[in-house]
């Protein structure tokens, strides 16, 4: 039999078949992918073994009659969950039960009013049904309307109406009865009858637990924990951190087992350790830094084989010295997933003893630690590295702004006897590790992030941008080779790990962001193995057309959210293909799991993992939970700050660009504040205005008003809320 001359098709690479599954709305079968692609019968299996590890991923999902779907598009039908209203008084509703893996915002779904007469003949007069409330449930059929948003018709209410949100809410109690909500997804306030007070004065910061919807008028609620505020709490800035721990149920307060087990902690001995206490190691960090967890040290490799090489030591505090698996520290660290850092108060994941005391690197104290010697050549490439368990005596407590002028030609009397020994060797080595990553070409996103600074009070004195220095980056780039070091090192041992992953973009976000582009006469091919460096040449395209901050806010909203996983898929961002975190185990599980496999894989003491029974996929998704409720959290408490700041300027203008469009209204972040305000729709000059989501527009359709992203505005504060955190703008021009 004479065989086929035909050349058997490429298997699909991971992309391919995330952006062919996107192509279709209603999902697509494993036949009609291996159709696609020509793939032959022997290779179904290998297909269903990709597609299972994208489904793994996040990026896809399988649903009914086994079609691969996006994993952020909605299937046809759906059920839904009512979160509140928008500005324009529309119904809006999430998906139930969502879980985002990009950016923690579900899609928006717009409730079409329910007619109760719609199966009756047409003669009979509609009567509508009550409104949908907050929490109400219902199937619902889904239209797209574009990449964002949805409407839905109800197909049947789920539940009979009542509600069924979450069971309490945070707020304030005001005179005659109301609670006014700290959650701006609630536009109503509840009523609180006078045997359900709790005790609670007007102003007071409450816990309420919410009660049965009434057939007409406001939900109840039952007043079930006061929070104890000085004053109203509208204005207490000491009831902004409160609100966000309790409204994202972080835990705050340690177990009596865990804070006994801190109290008895103690230094570490030598034994078995490597003496590191005569290396003039230093840490380098913020000025307000109480956890000192990592110290480095640089000097000339003097191995003939390695000319211009550089040998580091990056030291990072033993916490598994102190927290062994599953013990009461332990249980309390992996329950917070994180330290949290408000700009009041941070939320350690360790007690107090520890994070700021025997964990934390203190300048002529002895401490444990897990050391990493790396030896990277002139071009800065790692061309070895090892691990050991050590004690050190830092040298020094450095800040970035500290080391940056001494290298910049004024030293203090800290820095000045550090110069030739340490600090112009620690800058010659970031020299190396320079070249590095210039040649590897990460993603380099450089946008403003804002910083609260309080008084002594507590109030807030000024709002700046974070000023990042050479020192920064320096710290970075020997962290960075540190992590690479640690995930090669597991990766080799074979041992249970957690690794930080960062997906490529997915397909639907890069498309949104060339449609973007077109705006701005800048591109990004299609059909090519897409890299770093693609975005980071736009970016500098985008500097020349002073379009830098505008494109790199959409380069941002375009990328993956970075997540913990047991399998080790690399890192996009930083274009490496091993990457884990090593160096933070006072304030990441993750960098305690990974400190404990490393002391497992070498062999280096106590402390080491426990693989049996261990469920590392399990926690790789909860800390990557812990993750996400922790920025949520900060986030809420700085525009909660930036609200009470700029109170007192409700009716001034200010200058800033449109950072976000919306069908309801546009988003406006202010110039050197860096913070941002809605301006609602019903603000804008009288008209009727359409929203063109691919150019992130919204355009009068009479009188022709373009409001676009990127575009700079002059803006009235017409309102400012700390309780929310929300600030309403008004456009007065644009430029």
């Amino acid at each position: 039999m004479k065989k086929s001359g035909r050349k058997p098709a490429p298997f699909p690479t991971k992309q391919q078949l995330i952006e062919f599954i996107g192509d279709h709305d209603d999902g697509v079968a494993l036949r009609n992918i291996m159709i696609e692609f020509g793939l032959r019968p022997k290779e179904r299996a290998p297909l269903k073994d990709a597609l299972q590890k994208i489904v793994g991923s996040g990026r896809i999902r399988k649903g009914k009659g086994k079609r691969y779907a996006l994993a952020d598009r909605l299937p046809p039908v759906a059920v839904v969950e009512v979160t509140g209203t928008d500005e324009d008084g529309d119904v809006v509703a999430k998906p139930l039960n969502w879980r985002d893996g990009n950016d923690d915002e579900p899609p928006l779904i717009y409730l079409k009013p329910e007619n109760r007469n719609r199966h009756r003949p047409a003669t009979n007069s509609a009567a509508a049904l009550p409104a949908m409330g907050v929490g109400d449930r219902a199937l619902v059929r889904l239209t797209v309307i574009d990449e964002e948003s949805y409407e839905a018709a109800v197909i049947k209410r789920i539940g009979g109406g009542g509600y069924r949100g979450p069971r309490t809410v945070i707020g304030i109690y005001r005179r005659g009865g109301r609670l006014e909500p700290t959650d701006r997804r609630y536009r109503y306030d509840f009523e609180v009858r006078p045997q359900d007070t709790g005790g609670a004065n007007p102003g007071d910061l409450v816990v309420a637990e919410i009660l049965a919807k009434k057939r007409r008028g406001r939900t109840r609620a039952k007043i079930i924990e006061k929070l104890n505020t000085e004053g109203d709490a509208l204005l207490a800035s000491q009831s902004f951190t409160r609100i966000a721990l309790h409204s994202h149920e972080i835990p705050f307060l340690f177990s009596e087992h865990a804070l006994a087990q801190a109290a008895a902690a103690e230094g570490a001995p030598l034994e078995n350790r490597t003496d590191l206490r005569d290396i003039p190691l230093v840490t380098i960090d913020g000025a307000d830094a109480r956890d000192l967890d990592d110290a480095v040290f640089a000097e000339t490799d003097n191995d003939p084989a390695n000319p211009g090489g550089w040998q580091l030591i990056v030291a990072i505090a033993d916490v598994a010295w102190y927290v062994r698996p599953g013990d009461a520290l332990d249980r309390d660290a992996y329950e917070r997933g994180n330290s949290i850092y408000f700009p009041d108060q941070v939320v350690p994941m360790l007690p107090e003893v520890l994070s700021n005391g025997w964990c934390s690197l203190k300048p002529e104290e002895d401490h444990p630690c897990l050391a990493v010697r790396l030896w990277i050549d002139a071009g800065g490439s790692l061309l070895r590295h090892r691990f050991e368990r050590a004690l050190m005596r830092s040298r020094a407590r450095l800040t970035y702004e500290q080391i940056q002028a001494a290298r910049d030609g004024s030293p203090d009397s800290v820095t000045k006897p550090l110069m030739s020994d340490v600090i112009n060797p620690l800058y010659e080595a970031y020299k190396s590790l320079c070249r590095s990553r210039d040649e590897r070409q990460p993603l380099d996103l450089d946008l403003p992030e804002k910083k609260i600074l309080l008084d002594e009070n507590g109030n807030v004195e000024e709002i700046a941008n974070r000023q990042r220095v050479d020192s920064h980056r320096l710290i970075e780039e020997f962290m960075i080779t540190a992590n690479i070091a640690a995930a090669e090192t597991l990766g080799k041992a074979g041992l249970p790990a957690i690794y930080r992953v960062h997906d490529e973009p997915p397909a639907k976000n890069l498309e949104s962001f060339r449609t973007f582009l077109r705006s701005t006469n800048l591109s990004l091919a299609k059909g090519q193995v897409l890299l770093p460096r693609n975005f980071t040449q736009i970016l500098k395209l985008a500097e020349k057309q002073n379009l830098s901050e505008v494109v790199g806010q959409m380069v941002l909203r375009s990328q993956s959210q970075a997540i913990y996983s047991d399998t080790d898929d690399g890192h996009f961002g930083l274009a490496l293909r091993n990457y884990c975190h090593f160096t933070s185990p006072i304030r990441r599980y993750s960098d305690l799991i990974v400190h404990r496999a490393l002391i497992k894989a070498l062999d280096l003491g106590a402390g080491g993992l426990e693989t049996q029974a261990l469920e590392i996929s399990q926690i790789a998704e909860h800390i990557s939970t812990t993750e996400r409720r922790a920025v949520a959290a900060e986030r809420e408490v700085v525009d909660r700050y930036a609200a009470a700041y700029l109170v007192a300027k409700v009716g001034e203008t200010f200058t800033g660009k449109i950072s976000g469009v919306t069908r309801f209204g546009v988003f406006v972040t202010l110039e050197k504040l860096s913070v941002d305000g809605l301006v609602p729709v019903r603000s804008l000059p009288s008209d009727r205005y359409h929203f063109n989501e691919k150019r992130l527009q919204l355009k009068g359709t009479r009188n022709g008003l373009r409001f676009t992203f990127g575009d700079p505005v002059d803006v009235l504060l017409a309102d400012a809320n700390p309780l929310t955190g929300s600030l309403i703008f008004e456009i007065i021009a644009s430029h």
